[in-house]
């Protein structure tokens, strides 16, 4: 079948317009937020400078979502979900999680702090333009609202304060991600969520 020059022109058309569009969503995480990002198909969201995040299973992370309340920003990126956290909570992770006896066990867990990079999810209020895209599960305050509250290391195990406590969400992910772990290993389905492999950082 001939590919006619209007479709062809068409396809152009379409792919300056998804360019344009994610240049104005760059723009808009740059303006309304202050965070820093990079490129535009997609747009990335730069780790390690206004937060870091924790990537897990969507599984586990809806998990422990019920169990936490309240938390930062939450996106999600096909079968992987964002949780961010205060910048800096990547290199506390490792000791953090040897503290909570979760050291050495193979998780689904990533942590993605400095010099690392997520995509961008679809701003809040717009549609997602494909299917899979990245969305904010909680989205995150403009900036006129004052920064978001992102859980932090405000002392192991203290519940003073109002901001979300890093240990419990932690302690609430490790727990969540071993559980869809054993679930799918019981099973016998193999996903990336069953065939998990060591602690990552970044």
């Amino acid at each position: 079948m001939a590919i006619t020059a209007p479709s062809i022109l068409q396809s152009l058309a379409d792919e300056q317009e998804g360019h344009a569009e994610c240049t104005r969503w760059a723009q808009w995480y740059e303006r309304e937020l202050g965070w820093a990002t990079e490129g535009t198909t997609p747009v990335r969201l730069l780790t390690g400078l206004r937060f870091d995040a924790l990537e897990v299973p969507a599984a586990a992370g809806h998990a422990a979502l019920r169990r936490v309340g309240r938390t930062g920003p939450v996106a999600l990126t096909g079968s992987r979900m964002s949780l961010l956290v205060t910048a800096g909570s990547a290199d506390e992770l490792p000791g953090l999680l040897d503290w909570l006896e979760w050291g050495g066990v193979a998780l689904s867990l990533t942590a993605i702090g400095t010099g690392g990079r997520i995509t961008a999810p679809t701003p809040p209020g717009r549609v997602a333009g494909r299917s899979g895209a990245a969305v904010w599960l909680r989205p995150p305050g403009l900036r006129h609202e004052g920064e978001p509250e992102l859980p932090a290391l405000v002392g192991l195990g203290s519940r003073g304060g109002d901001a979300p406590d890093l240990v419990r969400l932690v302690d609430a992910v490790a727990t969540e991600c071993h559980r869809v772990r054993l679930m799918r290993a019981r099973t016998g389905r193999s996903t990336d969520e069953s065939t998990a492999q060591p602690l990552a950082f970044s």
